[in-house]
């Protein structure tokens, strides 16, 4: 083989920097939630809504259940993150926010290498993702 194409098999600075980013960062989030957990788990920050009121109503839909508790729809979770049952949501939105911050490394380098393809699916893939986080497709995926 020659070095030119060992050289074209070597990953890119970025691809490098992607990997390490998602490495620590899926590590960060992991503790965040194991963090987040105890704290609900233990009482040390009360939940918006009590445990108990969800095991007796285990069986209605999640719209009933919304009603009942006054639990917010989207992103209205910010809101309550002083208590224990939504601060766990912040692990999970960090793990998202991450990934989109991954890809906008790979933007940055395929641009520079003028790599258009997948310069174009690696911004395809961050517009999804924001797309998809926002809510405004009314999915629900959040």
């Amino acid at each position: 083989m020659t070095s030119q194409k060992i050289d074209d098999l070597r990953p890119m600075p970025e691809q490098i920097t992607y990997a390490n980013l998602l490495f620590f960062g899926a590590w960060t989030g992991i503790a965040v939630m194991v963090v987040t957990y105890i704290l609900y788990a233990f009482s040390i920050v009360s939940p918006h809504i009590d445990i108990m009121v969800i095991v007796q109503n285990w069986g209605i839909s999640v719209d009933e259940l919304i009603k009942l508790t006054h639990a917010p729809r989207g992103w209205g979770w910010i809101k309550l993150l002083n208590k224990g049952d939504f601060l766990n949501f912040l692990g999970i939105a960090f793990l998202a926010v991450l990934t989109i911050f991954c890809y906008m490394l790979l933007i940055i380098g395929y641009g520079k290498r003028k790599d258009w393809t997948y310069c174009i699916i690696s911004l395809l893939e961050v517009v999804v993702l924001v797309v998809a986080a926002s809510g405004i497709l009314g999915t629900g995926g959040h």
